[in-house]
């Protein structure tokens, strides 16, 4: 207690009183009291006490394998081991349902405290949050961890389509809106029906007069598109980076402000092209809303040590991710802003109040 400005000879002092009944005087009082303030701060700006890391880890993917959930999960799972935050190798389990309904859920009203357990997340979650189809549970009832990248929303073709352009396939639903099935991985007011009603009221075309088929996630949507039983997909760069070495797929547009660098800089965005629309897509994870406060400050601190690495960088970079690191209170903010600007644009659409 030196610090605090208790020493011996005041020690002793104390103990004098207390056995002989007399009153300590103005001086020793004054640093007495100096002591127990200085004592109390200590105390209550000591670190909490920090928790171990979870004996068994998850990640649930709240999707079929093979989208963009999967591969958020995915890098995680990599990149924890690689960069020694946890020695046994992370599960990843597939939950679908609702772009995260299901998930979202299970975990707030069943699962709510397991401190091992994350689950994967998109801004397609947060659309379908701002819109209610959550169900009764909304943006604050679980705890937002950690965002690990950013993507892109695409529309795309097979490689042998004869649309080689936004232009020209727009013009093809415009004059036939039945002559252009478009697909993507979750049902009308979700976050590719989004981007494809936002592309169409640039090209002046009605949104609601587009033929439109709902899958159960990106790699559902993908396998469509290659079979033909679609003619266009709307989805994310990160799902096709993998098609678009086989040559298979070709993406008539990225929805950024800029093209995207290396080898996806011959992509056209959709500005360039004459529509003004733009779709980031943030990828991270949450927890239960009853994770302890140590638990949660554990995964964040191994978010962060993790993200600072190369090894993470080289994940991510392969996933076709780009960075967007953010953390705790910070992206709990983000969140919820991005939740009340995604309601704002369903309003536009009717499919929100």
């Amino acid at each position: 207690m030196k610090g605090c400005g208790i020493n011996n000879s005041i020690t002793q002092e104390v103990w004098q009183c207390s056995q002989t009944g007399r009153k300590p005087g103005a001086f020793m009082k004054k640093t007495l009291c100096r002591a127990i303030t200085c004592a109390l701060l200590t105390v209550a700006t000591a670190p909490a006490f920090a928790a171990e890391a979870p004996s068994r880890t998850e990640c649930i993917a709240p999707a079929k394998p093979g989208g963009g959930f999967d591969l958020t999960c995915k890098l995680l799972q990599v990149s924890l081991q690689q960069t020694k935050q946890i020695t046994s190798p992370m599960r990843v389990t597939y939950m679908p349902g609702g772009v995260g309904a299901v998930a979202y859920n299970a975990i707030v009203a069943q699962r709510p405290a397991e401190a091992g357990t994350v689950v994967a997340f998109s801004g397609g979650s947060l659309l379908n949050l701002s819109q209610g189809k959550f169900g009764r549970y909304n943006v604050n009832d679980v705890k937002w961890l950690g965002a690990v990248g950013t993507d892109y929303g695409i529309l795309a073709v097979r490689s042998d389509s004869p649309w080689t352009s936004l232009k020209e396939v727009m013009t093809a639903i415009k004059n036939d809106p039945n002559k252009v099935v478009v697909g993507a991985g979750a049902s009308i007011g979700s976050q590719d029906w989004m981007k494809t009603a936002l592309i169409a009221k640039a090209a002046d075309v009605d949104p609601r007069k587009m033929r439109y088929v709902a899958f159960e996630g990106g790699g559902e949507t993908v396998t469509a598109l290659l079979g033909n039983h679609i003619q266009m997909m709307s989805g994310d760069m990160s799902e096709m980076v993998p098609h678009l070495q086989g040559g298979k797929l070709r993406v008539l547009a990225v929805l950024a402000d800029q093209r995207l660098p290396g080898d996806l800089a011959n992509i056209p965005t959709a500005k360039e092209q004459g529509y003004d629309v733009s779709w980031p897509i943030i990828r991270g994870f949450y927890l239960g809303p009853k994770v302890t406060d140590a638990e949660y400050q554990w995964w964040e601190s191994a978010f962060k040590t993790m993200m600072a690495s190369d090894e993470f960088k080289k994940q991510r970079d392969m996933r076709g991710l780009f960075e967007f690191n953010m953390t705790g209170p910070e992206l709990d903010a983000y969140v919820k802003k991005q939740v009340a600007m995604y309601r704002e644009q369903a309003k536009a659409f009717g499919l929100a109040k």
